[in-house]
């Protein structure tokens, strides 16, 4: 209806856009089916089961991702590679091998960057015992962000999710090299690269709040 209405959107068209929409949703859903075990961490905490990951051999990341997994996830992910089927189809770039790594690659990236919001958002526990709501304004509203164009937000929205979380270097530079759009660079295709980076940090935050973790004592 929107694109029925006015056409594009900021230059980009319906398959254009479609493209954005296939890539975030596909790294959600496969985030959210491997990393389910962060977004559903308070429980863990309260119970005092995280008491018990601690004592065990496998690093704690390990054990928290490998402690729940919603498969049933799946539909979405489907959703998200029926659109990006379709959008490939309507497209009429020209593929070559290093657009198709890029495409695979921005997948790759935004799985890490859903993944270390998850972990961010988990660490919280530690502190605050239950998982703050604010962390879904990253993940889920990062999600419906991302879906589209970000050139079409303001330019602190821009520089927030550039430099800060970065879905710039996941559905939108490298978008710009795989589509031949005005402002694209063939170091583009490597931004997909960087923006996995961001799970790094959040790493070195868990860690900290492992260190800072107090038992239940029970």
């Amino acid at each position: 209806m929107l694109f029925g209405r006015f056409g594009e959107l900021k230059g980009w068209s319906f398959y254009e856009t479609a493209l954005c929409f296939g890539v975030i949703h596909m790294a959600f859903a496969i985030s959210e089916c491997f990393a389910r075990g962060f977004d559903g961490f308070s429980s863990l905490v309260v119970s005092g089961d995280f008491d018990r990951l601690l004592v065990r051999p496998r690093g704690t990341v390990v054990q928290v991702l490998g402690s729940k997994f919603e498969f049933t996830r799946a539909g979405r992910l489907a959703q998200g590679v029926a659109v990006l089927i379709a959008a490939l189809s309507g497209l009429e770039t020209e593929w070559t091998i290093l657009k198709a790594f890029t495409l695979l690659l921005m997948i790759a990236s935004g799985t890490f960057i859903f993944a270390g919001i998850f972990i961010l958002a988990a660490t919280m526990c530690f502190w605050t015992v239950q998982t703050m709501e604010l962390a879904n304004i990253f993940t889920d509203g990062g999600r419906e962000m991302a879906q589209y164009p970000l050139n079409i937000y303001p330019k602190g929205v821009m520089r927030f999710f550039t430099f800060v979380i970065p879905f710039v270097c996941v559905n939108y530079l490298p978008l710009l090299f795989i589509l031949d759009k005005p402002g694209s660079s063939p170091y583009s295709m490597l931004l997909p690269a960087a923006g996995s980076l961001f799970i790094v940090p959040c790493l070195l935050v868990w860690q900290i709040g492992v260190r800072h973790y107090r038992s239940t004592g029970s």
